[in-house]
């Protein structure tokens, strides 16, 4: 870990000064040549000064600091905070700030606090540990007025009371800076984690988001401020890694054609600004940290979709996935809005106050009226971000703006159960009671822009009708691009007639987010299929697309690669492989290189890093489950069910281990305590209808048909459309002589899949029966 000097900030003025005279004779062209270096905020300060007094005292300033009594908000006084049973004191010795608190041996011990991390609405502490660790503690300080229920400890997981050995306490694997956090929270943030030694050298240009967070490596643009006009001129580029100009010689008008709403006078042809501030500002799980502002943020990044537990199924943000995701859900976005349009980018704040952030664009005399929001003006209703950009509180006491800003559809709580900005305000009133309400205000339905979300429902349901509704998604260009990627795993779940042509035309879609969703969701598929389908992707402009294509390549079809495609992913596996190996200090990263290795069939490669992933994080139930599988291939029914075991001893609530320890079981003939695992699982996970289908055999198998009906008909009652369930029921009341019900059930399989033609001839001999005389 580099340590900061106090003094920086000279030093690199001095620096920026000194490069800055020595490459004064260069032309922009001969600078260009030598990568850039950090410089620091204060040499941007020389020249850009109203733009570095709006950045000093903003949060981007403050993300980081070295504790000190100027930075620290907490009391330390003494303080006492109990949680769990465990009485934490934060106290001051020596000058410096300690925390006694149980450390990763459950021990009451003290800790030096040696940064705090953000400022508000909260501000959290790190402790620094053995090899480099840097961890952020689970009580954090709230920095609210007293008024507002702030000025106190609270802890951040008060529902979960996390303990030593859990990840979630502070001293686990996902409580740690170096992977979690530091990225955002620093400048030129190297994470050099020594996989051999499972130790960090962590290092950084400035310890909190500086101007070359955002612009860059700054010291060929300062050395371009040396030069003559003439040579400046030269350089369109200023010597700047990127130029966020996207808004530049831009205008808003309103139109005949949007009346009441601006227009940009002319189109947003790049996403430069946007996947600037997405690096951070998004749900995303990194791969690289040599990506600079200005590249593909699918270069470094893979962005979280709309999936159940982080969003909504029609995009509303549930689980802390931050703006980005939600933000290409919007109009805006699709209308070329940019984050600095509403942001000042310096300071991080507002461009105007309250409403008159939105009037810049939508007329206050159409919208910021009673006839349009139906509120009492000044009220907190009569804000238009009470309406289209609803808040969710995460860490307990931070509430964030939802930035997918739409059109309130209590219409579609009343359908799909989501939630709506209606009855978020008004506690207590029914769904139906704020769709009747937008009904009457608005007879002509305004359904908003994002219109995708009944066929996530459908897909995630696995409902009639499905797979032509996800496939029409996939392949539709008026829909956002993270909607339409989104759809492409259900798609799987329900495939159909159309889903083949939609992968095929999601793999070359213009949104690399639709592309990388396609090829991934291709891994799947037979040889021939992927042979024909992946190579021409291995040299996508997008890493992150490069890679998807060439992780479905390993294997029978790698060796069936034409020779001119070999290169290609070659290139693009090793950049896989680079990703994987960044996270090694994650049990996720060591599964991708274990399962890499296993479909290479490197089978002592692949045992060591699932290895490697349960001794860094022994609850990680996936490594489990596939180094069991590899036992299970070599018949080693010993091993696969001690490493089960152990799975199931590190987190008693995990279903997944209990499920393959079932079948382990019942490979090995012990079907009594197989049945039992089966029931754990179901019991733990009853969500999971594969589970309650393999327990409902089961039991049928059993001798406990009763039992299995009753089983399979709760998995039903919770999936009503899944489709082994039913046959399931379709064979035992078949089986039963109760032809009338299965007919039924029947029918609907025919509904699920109308192509099927072992459904239609299963729906028309059942009919028949039921007609029988008996």
């Amino acid at each position: 870990m580099n340590k900061p000097r106090e003094s920086m900030r000279a030093a690199t003025l001095a620096v920026a000064c000194l490069l800055g005279t020595a490459m004064q004779g260069e032309t922009a062209a001969q600078g260009a040549r030598e990568p850039s270096a950090y410089l620091g905020s204060v040499a941007c300060g020389e020249c850009h000064a109203k733009a570095f007094e709006a950045w000093r005292g903003s949060q981007h300033e403050q993300a980081m600091q070295e504790a000190s009594p100027a930075t620290v908000l907490g009391n330390f006084e003494g303080a006492r905070f109990t949680q769990g049973g465990v009485s934490s004191r934060f106290f001051r010795r020596d000058g410096r700030y300690f925390v006694n608190t149980d450390g990763p041996d459950g021990k009451l011990a003290d800790f030096a606090i040696r940064y705090t991390f953000g400022v508000y609405p909260l501000q959290q502490y790190l402790v620094e540990l053995p090899g480099g660790r840097m961890q952020a503690l689970g009580i954090a300080w709230d920095a609210r007025p007293k008024t507002s229920g702030g000025q106190r400890w609270f802890h951040l997981y008060p529902k979960l009371d996390p303990k030593p050995g859990n990840p979630l306490h502070w001293t686990g694997i996902d409580q740690n800076w170096n992977y979690q956090c530091a990225d955002c929270h620093s400048t030129n943030l190297r994470k050099n984690y020594d996989a051999a030694t499972r130790t960090y050298k962590t290092t950084w240009s400035e310890v909190s988001v500086g101007c070359e967070a955002c612009h860059g490596p700054g010291s060929r643009h300062v050395a371009w401020a040396k030069l003559d006009a003439g040579a400046r001129r030269a350089d369109a580029t200023a010597g700047l890694s990127v130029v966020l100009d996207e808004r530049r010689g831009v205008a808003w008008n309103t139109t005949d054609a949007t009346p009441g709403t601006a227009a940009r006078s002319k189109p947003r042809t790049s996403n430069r600004e946007i996947e600037t501030c997405a690096r951070c500002h998004a749900r995303r799980g990194q791969f690289s940290d040599a990506w600079q502002p200005g590249a593909a943020l699918g270069d470094a990044f893979r962005a979280a979709m709309i999936e159940p537990g982080l969003y909504y199924i029609d995009g509303q943000m549930r689980d802390e996935v931050y703006n980005y995701g939600s933000f290409l859900q919007s109009r805006m976005h699709a209308s070329g809005v940019t984050c600095s349009d509403c942001h000042e980018p310096h300071g991080q704040k507002l461009r105007a106050p309250g409403n008159a952030v939105c009037s810049q664009c939508h007329a206050p005399a159409r919208f910021d009226t009673q006839e349009h929001h139906h509120h009492k003006p000044g009220t907190a209703g009569a804000a238009c971000a009470s309406c289209h950009m609803p808040t969710t509180t995460y860490m307990v006491v931070d509430p964030r703006h939802d930035h997918s800003m739409r059109i309130p559809r209590p219409d579609r709580s009343v359908s799909l159960g989501t939630p709506n900005a209606c009855t978020q305000c008004h506690t207590g009133k029914p769904a139906k009671w704020g769709a009747d309400a937008v009904a009457r205000w608005y007879p002509q339905r305004k359904p908003g822009y994002q219109a995708f979300a009944e066929a996530l429902a459908a897909g995630e349901r696995g409902a009639p009708g499905a797979s032509a509704k996800l496939a029409s998604l996939v392949t539709d260009a008026g829909q956002p691009g993270i909607a339409r990627a989104s759809a492409i795993a259900p798609l799987l779940r329900n495939p159909g007639p159309s889903t083949l042509s939609a992968l095929d035309k999601a793999r070359v879609d213009p949104d690399p987010l639709v592309r990388a969703a396609a090829l991934r969701a291709l891994r799947d598929a037979g040889p021939d299929l992927r042979l024909k389908l992946l190579p021409p992707s291995l040299t996508d402009p997008v890493r992150e697309v490069r890679m998807e294509a060439a992780r479905g390549l390993p294997g029978e079809t790698q060796s069936r690669l034409a020779a001119e495609d070999r290169v290609a992913f070659t290139r693009a596996l090793d950049e896989f492989v680079a990703a994987a190996q960044f996270n090694a200090d994650r049990p996720e990263g060591q599964s991708e290189l274990g399962s890499l290795a296993a479909a290479q069939g490197q089978y002592e490669e692949a045992l060591a890093a699932y290895r490697t992933a349960l001794e860094l994080d022994p609850t990680y139930a996936a490594a489990s489950i596939n180094l069991a599988d590899l036992y299970r291939a070599r018949g080693m029914e010993g091993e696969v069910e001690r490493v089960l075991r152990e799975a199931i001893k590190a987190d008693s609530r995990a279903a997944a281990p209990r499920y393959a320890l079932a079948l382990s079981l019942f490979r090995q003939k012990r079907k009594p305590e197989g049945l039992a695992s089966l029931a754990d699982a179901a019991r733990l996970d009853p969500d999971n209808a594969r589970y309650a289908f393999v327990y409902g055999i089961a039991l049928h198998d059993s001798g406990k048909p009763a039992d299995a009906a009753r089983v399979l008909e709760a998995g039903l009652a919770r999936h009503p459309y899944d489709r082994e369930i039913l046959l399931a029921l379709v064979s035992y009341e078949r089986e039963a002589g109760q032809f009338a019900k299965a007919a039924k059930r029947a029918e609907l399989l025919v509904q699920l899949e109308p192509g099927n033609p072992d459904f239609a001839r299963l729906a028309k001999e059942l009919a028949a029966m039921g007609r029988a005389p008996r």
